[in-house]
């Protein structure tokens, strides 16, 4: 499948999909799921989506349902990208369904488990062309650092540098990250994790990013520093699909 963006500020070249999404199935049967199961494994069909990990550990993955569908909805309007505008797309971090995303999302307050299982399934889905975005919602970085190393034990989150192409995929963000919410008066920072040369997290820490998607009256967020969270939204997710 090919993917046409329009860009505000400059332009992108004509993309497809990593072909390694095409082998996703044989990796969830080396990981030891059954036939039956890897059968299932499917793409989610020609339109872009979101969809939002959810975990065990007592952190609320659940909250403000409303972000995706704003951002999608933001990134169908600001780019040629075939948006599919739906909430409520939700896959376990252990389940094989995982592999039919090309990009996943995280967030939450407090704290995130992850059992052997999940941590090796989703070292797999990232290896193997998948991406995630977590942001911080505030509380969740300690828990979350700690299972992140179970998944990767060898490696570590690095912060990216304000030139680095994520923050300029599409809008223009010389400064690194907007500040969406104020918490604790630490600057706002963008981590990632790097694969093989390639950002296969990004993570948002003391910017609750994904609050400034979210309906207006949840946060009462300024329009302005709406857009903001907004456009970087778009942003990560070009960044994902274009790298």
């Amino acid at each position: 499948m090919v993917i046409f963006l329009t860009m505000a500020e400059r332009p992108i070249q004509t993309m497809q999909w990593d072909f390694r999404f095409l082998l996703l199935a044989l990796v969830v049967l080396l990981l030891g799921t059954d036939a039956t199961m890897a059968q299932s494994v499917k793409g989610t069909g020609s339109k872009f989506l979101i969809a939002r990990v959810k975990y065990e550990g007592g952190g609320d993955w659940y909250n403000d349902p409303s972000s995706e569908l704003n951002l999608l909805r933001f990134l169908k309007t600001h780019t040629d990208i075939d948006i599919e505008v739906r909430t409520e797309e939700f896959v376990e971090v252990g389940s094989e369904k995982l592999f039919s995303y090309p990009f996943v999302f995280m967030t939450g307050h407090g704290s995130i488990t992850l059992t052997d299982r999940e941590a090796q399934n989703l070292r797999a889905y990232l290896e193997n062309g998948g991406f995630l975005y977590v942001d911080d919602d505030y509380g969740f970085d300690k828990a979350f650092r700690r299972e992140l190393k179970k998944v990767f034990p060898e490696k570590e989150l690095v912060e990216l540098p304000f030139d680095h192409g994520i923050y300029h995929a599409h809008f223009r963000f010389p400064n690194g990250l907007p500040k969406i919410h104020e918490h604790d008066k630490k600057p706002p920072q963008g981590f990632g994790l790097f694969h093989e040369g390639r950002l296969v997290l990004f993570y948002t820490y003391e910017c609750n990013l994904a609050d400034g998607w979210a309906d207006p009256d949840i946060h009462n967020n300024p329009e302005e520093v709406r857009t903001k969270a907004l456009q970087m939204g778009v942003n990560i997710i070009v960044w994902a699909l274009t790298q």
